[in-house]
């Protein structure tokens, strides 16, 4: 029997009371950044049981405009932006080439809450992009040096061929260099902070970059 995927739909539930227990969220005594609400918020996540708090949403667009968007993990969150990494050849490196503006998107449903950001991205020193995927595990650097990210594979032969070869290397060289591995810098002109409410009096707090700093408003649901 076929899948009746809009009951399908209507049967689920979002943020299920006997389940999902959503915080309160007092924008008012809200930091006057948002780099520090994003780093209580995401503690908060991650004592909440949130599975990969470190995923996020990554929307670009290519050089007519047409958007793309994936899940990419994230790397760090400092004064100089929200950081992610890929080869600058990937579709979102040769994207962010052609238009170096990007939005984030977190989503962590045991809390209800997301967290949207948007702003010029920028890559970062290629040493610091070495250093932070050299950092990171084994499989990462081996699935680094497979390459050719985003171009048409032949075969899954093909790939597990070339991905034991990467293997074996980072296994030999721990420190091989990757040069197409970039380090990319996300720094936000607004970054929005969403807490649902089992009313649907959802809180929405955002913050804009000014001259002067860092400005909040409030926004309707």
């Amino acid at each position: 029997m076929a899948t009746d995927l809009h009951e399908l739909l209507r049967s689920l539930r979002v943020w299920d009371p006997e389940t999902i227990e959503l915080p309160a969220f007092d924008p008012a005594a809200a930091p006057g950044e948002p780099l520090a609400l994003f780093t209580e918020w995401f503690a908060q996540a991650v004592a909440a049981g949130q599975t990969e708090p470190h995923t996020m949403s990554l929307a670009t667009a290519d050089a007519d405009g047409t958007p793309d968007v994936r899940i990419v993990m994230l790397h760090g969150a400092d004064a100089d932006g929200w950081s992610f990494a890929t080869h600058a050849g990937s579709r979102k490196g040769r994207q962010l080439a052609a238009r170096p503006y990007a939005a984030l998107a977190f989503y962590w449903p045991v809390q209800g809450r997301q967290i949207r950001l948007r702003g010029p991205v920028t890559a970062a020193p290629s040493q610091e992009g070495q250093a932070d995927l050299h950092a990171r595990s084994t499989g990462a650097l081996a699935a680094a040096l497979t390459g050719r990210q985003s171009e048409v594979l032949a075969s899954t032969d093909e790939l597990a061929r070339a991905s034991e070869r990467a293997w074996e290397q980072a296994q030999r060289e721990p420190d091989a260099p990757v040069p197409s591995w970039t380090l990319y810098r996300l720094r936000p002109e607004e970054v929005e902070f969403f807490q649902g409410d089992a009313r649907r009096r959802h809180v929405r707090l955002r913050y804009r970059r000014t001259e002067a700093g860092w400005a909040t408003e409030l926004l309707w649901p």
